[in-house]
C-alpha cells in the first residue's frame, strides 16, 4: 500500500470483525528520534498466540471473502524495509495492539496519506464504535475522541452528513497545526 493511512484503515477493519466497541489510533513522529509510529487498539475479542503469529503469514485469513491476509504482513514488509518493525500484542477476549516502526526519514517510508479521510470512512462506517484517534508531532499533539462528540451531539447520530463534515473540518485544521 503506498500510503499508512490506508493500513490502518485495513487494520481497523480486523478490529471491527473482532467486534471492538472502542479503537485507539495513534500516529506518533519524531524528528529527533527519527521515528515514526503507527498503534492501533481495540477491545475486541483477541486472538491465541497462535492465530497472533499465522495472522502475519499472507496466505492465512479467516475472512471468507478472500483467500489471502495481506494487511499486516504487508505492513510488516513496509516497516522492515524502513528500518523499523512491527508486533502485534493480543489476548483472547481482551483485544489486540498493533504497532509498526519505521525509520522517520527513510526514503521509502510511505506517507501518512489522507488520514482525515480514513477517520471519517471509520466513523461513518461505524458510528457505534468509539474512536480516539491521536497524532503526536515532536512536542505537538491533537487528540480526537468519538465519544466527546457523541455525548454533545444527544440525540444527532455521529455519521449524520452535517457532523461528519464538521469533524473534517476540525480535524483539518488540527492537523495543520501539527506541521
Amino acid at each position: 500500500m503506498r500510503e499508512i493511512s490506508l493500513h490502518i484503515l485495513d487494520i481497523v477493519q480486523n478490529s471491527l470483525a473482532a467486534k471492538a466497541a472502542n479503537i485507539t489510533i495513534i500516529i506518533k513522529e519524531s524528528s529527533t528520534k527519527d521515528e515514526f509510529c503507527v498503534i492501533i487498539k481495540d477491545d475486541g475479542c483477541g486472538m491465541s498466540e497462535e492465530k497472533v503469529k499465522k495472522a502475519l503469514d499472507p496466505f492465512y485469513t479467516t475472512r471468507t471473502t478472500r483467500k489471502v491476509g495481506l494487511g499486516l504482513s504487508m505492513l510488516q514488509a513496509n516497516a522492515q524495509g524502513c528500518n523499523g518493525d512491527l508486533s502485534v500484542l493480543s489476548k483472547e477476549g481482551q483485544g489486540t495492539v498493533v504497532t509498526a516502526k519505521f525509520q522517520h526519514s527513510h526514503i521509502d517510508r510511505p506517507p501518512l496519506g489522507d488520514i482525515i479521510s480514513t477517520i471519517i470512512a471509520l466513523i461513518s462506517g461505524a458510528p457505534h464504535v468509539n474512536f480516539l484517534y491521536q497524532h503526536k508531532c515532536d512536542d505537538k499533539e491533537f487528540t480526537f475522541d468519538t465519544k466527546e462528540i457523541k455525548n454533545v451531539l444527544q440525540d444527532m447520530p455521529i455519521s449524520h452528513p452535517e457532523v461528519l463534515a464538521w469533524i473534517k473540518d476540525y480535524m483539518q485544521e488540527k492537523e495543520k497545526e501539527l506541521q
